[in-house]
């Protein structure tokens, strides 16, 4: 065998489990993963993907990168190519143990451990003789606790949703103990959001004993419980329309995977300080949580930033994908009232419509409803760089998001910002410490929802020169100072060499 047969047989340094992101959709965590990979040339990656169905996606929105050794694409919400009864008797599944996960899960101290039921889980799950997927949909025993839970926790809601609610949110775990079963192993896992990866990560750990690391750029139970609030279904076999309940039962799954991935994680990162106190609360241990926040190439953006004009062009710039958490509406609300107040203006909604199509054409249609045609461009994907020297303003309008790496990709190249008092916006905006903070704002910081304010803050800043030079000078030397990428890819290069020499 020659070296570079062998190496390819080598597990990978580092195994990405990513949930509906990377490589197929453009956002920021697919572009801080693709940025992290790029940065670590001497570490070398599988990625494995987990998605709701094929159809969703199309090719990779992003090119291979040489020290990617294989991409393995998972769909949670299809039924399995081959599914059959065990081959042999047994007198009971062994249930048990799945309810004494259960029990710890549904516990209301935050602080229960599902360590050491998870963990005697995992050596039952998709095992021949252990609890299959066969036993879940077709056995007694799961019949009996299904009844059971809905006796127990829904006797006034229809037994049919309850069913197929519970086999929806349990079935893509089957799918995944039988990845779990499969994957080469790695020499570290890193989780990059809890939920379905989470889950994944917290297998592997369990079956191979390596260590696992979990990032969240958002809380990730926070941002599901907005996407079910907007949602016109729930992936599988669920209806949240039909009652509140089903999508109650699906945020107390997501909790409880939340839970799991936190007890069984070595490393438990965040965006920002906030993030990192809402995961405690959520049951992650202290002594293994730490905040990294973004960071941006700022070689990359400073040909844009020498070249910015001294006063603000009258474009204001929406960047994102088009999906109800980035409440692109509120945006284009706001265009309407800055279009009345200042004529000149005209704004940009930049970003892929692939995610939620549905939502992408109601925000095409409001701005013909209010009357913006003309005004604003839908444009579709393009990379940031030919983006931002357009702009005069940055708009972001999220319901949530965790340390946008948008905001610092404006910051980098001049540009203030207006956003809404999310995640870490704050803090970038406005400080983070008391010396921070005497560098002024970098912009404004408004409140969710609220299209007035967003228009009388990019109003104040487009209409005020000095103002605004003086919210470019903080972001400049905010971004400088404390979010060059290469402290975010030392940060994890130093984790990643930990935990790949760990039990070598």
């Amino acid at each position: 065998m020659t070296a570079s047969a062998a190496r390819a047989h080598e597990p990978a340094d580092v195994a990405l489990l990513v949930e509906g992101t990377y490589p197929f959709v453009r956002g920021g965590v697919s572009t801080w993963l693709h940025r992290l990979i790029e940065s670590l040339p001497e570490v070398s990656f599988s990625v494995v993907f987990l998605g709701g169905r094929r159809a969703d996606h199309g090719p990779p929105s992003y090119p291979a990168l040489p020290n990617v050794r294989a991409i393995e694409c998972v769909y949670l919400f299809e039924p399995p190519e081959h599914e059959s009864a065990p081959a042999f008797g047994r007198r009971h599944c062994p249930m048990a143990a799945v309810d004494r996960l259960h029990d710890v899960l549904r516990s209301p101290d935050p602080g229960a451990d599902p360590s050491s039921p998870f963990r005697e889980l995992v050596g039952l799950l998709a095992e021949p003789r252990g609890v299959t997927r066969w036993d879940f949909l077709h056995g007694d025993d799961a019949w009996f606790r299904i009844d059971d839970g809905y006796r127990r926790t829904a006797p006034e809601a229809s037994f049919i949703d309850y069913f197929w609610t519970i086999r929806a949110t349990h079935a893509a775990v089957f799918t995944l103990a039988e990845l779990a079963r499969r994957l080469p192993p790695a020499r570290t896992y890193h989780a990059v959001s809890t939920g379905y990866a989470g889950l994944l990560g917290a297998l592997l750990r369990h079956r191979h004993g390596r260590p696992l690391l979990v990032t969240e750029h958002g809380i990730y139970t926070k941002e599901r419980k907005i996407d079910l609030a907007s949602a016109e279904y729930i992936p599988g076999d669920g209806d949240p329309r039909a009652s509140g309940f089903g999508r109650r039962l699906w945020l107390q799954f997501f909790h409880g995977l939340g839970r799991i991935a936190y007890a069984s994680a070595d490393h438990i990162i965040a965006l920002n300080e906030g993030s990192r106190r809402r995961q405690i609360h959520d049951g992650a241990d202290p002594v293994r949580t730490r905040v990294i926040p973004n960071g941006v190439d700022l070689a990359r953006f400073a040909a844009i930033r020498r070249a910015r004009p001294e006063a603000p062009v009258p474009v204001l710039g929406f960047l994102g994908r088009l999906v109800p958490i980035k409440d692109v509406k509120c945006f284009l609300r706001a265009i309407k009232t800055v279009v009345a107040r200042c004529p000149e203006a005209q704004a940009l909604v930049v970003g892929p419509t692939s995610e939620d199509p549905v939502y992408a054409r109601e925000c095409a249609q409001l701005a013909v409803s209010l009357g913006l045609e003309g005004r604003v461009r839908f444009t579709g994907y393009r990379p940031v760089e030919d983006v931002l020297p357009e702009l005069g303003l940055l708009v972001l309008t999220s319901i949530s998001e965790g340390l946008p790496l948008v905001v610092l990709e404006a910051f980098a190249s001049g540009l203030p910002v207006v956003t809404t008092d999310v995640g870490a916006c704050r803090e970038l905006v406005e400080g983070r410490t008391p010396e921070d903070c005497e560098r002024g704002p970098a912009g404004a910081v408004v409140p969710i929802a609220d299209p007035e304010a967003v228009a009388r803050a990019s109003l104040a800043l487009l209409g005020e020169p000095a103002r605004w030079r003086a919210a470019q000078r903080a972001a400049i030397r905010r971004v400088d100072t404390y979010y060059a990428e290469a402290r975010v890819v030392d940060a994890y290069r130093q984790l990643y060499r930990e935990a790949c020499a760990w039990r070598a």
